[in-house]
């Protein structure tokens, strides 16, 4: 049996990839990010935290989550996301029923993969890589061209706050983009 070993830092900044069950996009339909975010409403009412950034693809999430100075429970965070998010699905009745054996004996659903992947953040070059990786995977896995075309992502609030430009990562009109080199994150991002 593998031994995993989580960082539980209070307070700390946490970057978090949640992947969906055999990696079923069911985030590509506009009614389940609808139920993604109010699953992440309800959870914040519960256990209150900042989410600094994220984006939803189609078959996988990515935040970072900033948590209050007593606190280093993300994992409890990310199990009751999970919990209520599925929940919706069951509710709307828009859950598959054929779950295998191993799956209805740990209680799963087939809505997301037993685990995540969890990366504490360490500095404010460490939280800007992650952030950039956030912003940059919507144009990675060739969803969209660009950052700024992605609807489900942080980037926007980023860039009404001036931390980044809105063309960062742009091959619109006459831009040639600087993609930003994430091998030193490879092992730390979950995908």
């Amino acid at each position: 049996m593998s031994n995993y070993r989580r960082s539980y830092l209070p307070g700390g900044v946490f970057f978090l990839t949640l992947v969906t069950y055999h990696r079923l996009p069911l985030f590509s339909k506009a009614e389940n990010v609808s139920l993604l975010r109010k699953a992440i409403a309800k959870m914040r009412t519960e256990n209150p935290f900042e989410i600094t950034a994220a984006v939803i693809l189609p078959d996988h999430l990515h935040f970072i989550w900033s948590l209050p100075p007593d606190d280093s429970n993300y994992s409890q965070r990310v199990s009751r996301l999970k919990v209520l998010f599925t929940r919706s699905l069951q509710k709307k009745r828009l859950l598959s029923v054929d779950i295998s054996a191993s799956r209805r004996k740990h209680r799963e659903s087939n809505i997301w993969q037993r685990r995540f992947w969890e990366h504490t953040i360490r500095n404010d070059d460490d939280l800007q890589k992650h952030l950039d990786y956030i912003h940059y995977n919507p144009v990675k896995h060739g969803l969209v061209s660009c950052p700024h075309l992605w609807e489900y992502s942080s980037f926007h609030k980023w860039v009404d706050q001036g931390n980044y430009q809105p063309d960062w990562g742009c091959c619109c009109g006459e831009n040639s983009p600087q993609i930003p080199d994430f091998r030193d994150l490879e092992n730390q991002v979950g995908e």
